[in-house]
């Protein structure tokens, strides 16, 4: 979530939300599609009391169209999802037609006012989804896959808004940048190693799913408060069935009932490195709002401690509770992403009077490098959210309480021995390595090259 910094944009707000990760591009012959029995969802927090406020609503359905080839006297139904070069949006040799539509909930999620968001040329409620990048041969060229997504951007009228709003949804190149398996190899590499091109980006060959919505800001913020708060969820229906005899496209299961969170990711990192690993499914079950019952988890984290006992210099924080990260986590920290009546709760939040900053100019550690636009205050594709994360758990917003900052965080630089260290995991991107238009992540990568 971050204000958008292509030309011309700095009015609005963009959302990324990702699903289906660690997506291999050989992905054929279904390749990656989303759950058409699902509810995607994008919460919105303009009041800072822990409630969702607006909530962007993406359904999905996959259509058959039961593509065939004449093979000797019969009508055979193909394998494959394409049956020859793709160009067009609903292109004729597309085998599965993805669309989607986009509902806007004001108010509680459940019992709010719905409204659809509209193609603002022509109006129409449903979205066409590309297919992911099958490959060079199936685009006709490197580019053409890109040429391809390009027509599935779609402007959106927004119903309350004066001004339309953009949407895509498609397969994009993982923009996340994590030395994963180190990491989870009880941090097989040097913390204080070189802080680019350390260590191998793990994700660098993979793709991902994403869902791009970006939004005027008028649209977003109550008067008196240009704060807010935002995370994505994904729920299915309570009830599900294996059909015996499925029939047709994505009909082997019947489902029903109410819908129950099953996913849920805000600020990064959160589920991976905080959450308890009992905890975690109920973590993905839950609301900001009834986060008060995983503190224990804030006020005295366990990865400071695991950090220390693999690397005895780096000496875990002693301020207990952690006020500090309570702050960054929870509420925002005051003067730069705290709403004015902060209830606290997990979601990444974002100040949208702080203006955008051109990619060039964009420092891949943020506010702790004086770029405010950047992580912890919202997030952008650039900003390297791994090394910071690592370094405020470790107590840098308690060192940087005492380096001439006036950070009210309830901790002083003798708390935290390592909190000035540069941890790093060793990957590191820039903002010049993405798109600088929406919806800002790169082309996936294709599961077939030209030679």
């Amino acid at each position: 979530m971050f204000r958008s910094y292509e030309a011309g944009r700095q009015d609005y707000v963009t959302l990324i939300a990702n699903y289906i990760p660690f997506q291999n591009p050989q992905g054929g012959p279904y390749f990656y599609q989303f759950d058409q029995n699902g509810l995607y969802e994008i919460h919105g927090d303009n009041v800072g009391d822990a409630q969702e406020h607006l909530t962007f609503q993406f359904r999905f359905k996959n259509t058959s169209k039961k593509l065939a080839l004449k093979v000797g006297d019969k009508d055979v139904l193909l394998p494959f999802i394409n049956s020859g070069p793709l160009s067009a949006v609903n292109d004729p040799k597309l085998n599965v037609r993805e669309t989607y539509t986009v509902d806007l909930v004001r108010g509680d999620r459940r019992s709010g006012t719905k409204t659809s968001l509209t193609n603002a040329a022509g109006g129409g409620t449903e979205f066409d989804k590309p297919v992911d990048n099958i490959g060079d041969k199936t685009f006709g060229s490197a580019t053409g896959c890109e040429d391809y997504a390009n027509k599935h951007i779609y402007s959106v009228a927004i119903p309350g808004c004066a001004a339309p709003g953009r949407v895509f949804v498609g397969q994009r190149k993982e923009p996340f940048n994590i030395a994963v398996g180190k990491i989870f190899d009880l941090f097989n590499l040097n913390p204080l190693g070189a802080e680019v091109n350390g260590n191998k980006n793990d994700l660098e060959n993979k793709n991902i799913s994403s869902i791009a919505l970006e939004v005027p800001i008028s649209c977003l913020t109550t008067a008196g408060e240009p704060v807010i708060g935002a995370y994505t969820t994904a729920s299915v229906r309570q009830g599900r069935l294996i059909n015996p005899s499925p029939k047709g496209l994505n009909n082997a299961t019947k489902e029903g009932g109410a819908w129950a969170q099953v996913s849920r990711v805000g600020m990064p990192l959160v589920n991976e490195v905080v959450i308890g690993m009992d905890d975690k499914d109920r973590f993905n079950a839950s609301k900001p709002s009834g986060d008060a019952q995983f503190i224990n988890y804030v006020t005295n984290p366990t990865l400071p401690a695991v950090v220390q006992t693999l690397f005895p210099a780096a000496k875990a924080p002693t301020n207990f509770p952690r006020t500090d990260l309570v702050t960054v986590f929870l509420q925002g920290l005051e003067g730069l992403n705290q709403p004015k009546n902060v209830v606290p709760s997990e979601m990444l939040r974002l100040n949208t009077t702080i203006a955008p900053v051109a990619p060039a100019a964009q420092n891949p550690l943020g506010v702790a490098a004086n770029d405010k636009a950047g992580f912890p205050n919202g997030r952008r594709p650039g900003d390297d959210v791994v090394d910071l994360s690592l370094r405020v758990s470790m107590g840098a917003l308690c060192a940087l309480t005492g380096a001439g900052y006036t950070l009210k965080v309830g901790c002083k630089p003798a708390d935290a021995p390592a909190g000035a260290l540069a941890l790093t995991d060793g990957v590191r991107k820039d903002a010049t390595t993405f798109k600088a238009a929406f919806p800002y992540l790169n082309t996936p990568i294709p599961g077939s090259f030209n030679n």
